[in-house]
């Protein structure tokens, strides 16, 4: 069973988590062995509350935590907020740090990471992009070359155990890619089918000589 965790936190972009959750739900519904959660940090708290607020107004509530210390296969972090430094969103999570730790532990403990839009900034945050290839939304780029990242003009860059997408819609494309490579093309098609959608651009993989 392959076990996928989506991290939403206030001011997420609306897209980033709910396209992947679509996906790997549509997987699921078609006899695909996957599990998709909608997760938050810790809640209630004071910072994480249960019901979460997106970037559009969008209000979610999460299933459960996020699972720091249970197995996870991938766990996926939206962006949002990041270009205008908002007071809710990626930027705003990435100073306060405790999702960041949460990602490098889930990191250490085996888990894939794979971000959507600017949630490679929230990767960045967690220490684990210096020096790799990445890819985000335009208005990080910058910040995220500044971090040490091999910038990639790609939809998604798969390095491995981290693999990071463009802005918004590249969601599609990295659920998917993430569901052919887990579960093979057979069952990502199919998802593809059912949805009404073919994916676009190119999934950069490290060639290893």
């Amino acid at each position: 069973m392959m076990k996928v965790q989506i991290i939403i936190f206030d001011g997420f972009d609306e897209l980033d988590a709910i396209t992947p959750f679509e996906v790997f739900r549509t997987a699921t519904e078609i006899g695909a062995e996957v599990q998709a959660e909608l997760v938050t940090l810790n809640y209630p708290t004071e910072n994480y509350p249960t019901e979460v607020s997106a970037a559009h107004g969008m209000r979610i509530r999460p299933y459960a935590n996020l699972e720091i210390d249970q197995k996870l296969d991938v766990l996926i972090v939206p962006g949002g907020g990041w270009g205008d430094h908002t007071t809710q969103g990626a930027w705003a999570e990435a100073q306060r740090g405790e999702i960041p730790k949460a990602i490098s532990r889930l990191h250490q403990n085996g888990a894939t990471i794979a971000s959507v839009c600017t949630g490679a900034m929230l990767v960045v945050a967690a220490g684990l992009l210096k020096g790799r290839p990445a890819t985000t939304h335009h208005v990080a780029t910058e910040d995220l070359k500044a971090a040490g990242a091999e910038i990639v003009k790609a939809r998604v860059v798969d390095d491995g155990d981290i693999v990071t997408a463009g802005g918004v819609t590249s969601g599609l494309e990295l659920s998917l890619w993430l569901l052919e490579r887990y579960l093979g093309p057979q069952i990502a098609c199919e998802v593809e089918y059912e949805l009404e959608y073919e994916r676009r651009g190119t999934v950069w993989r490290r060639v290893e000589g």
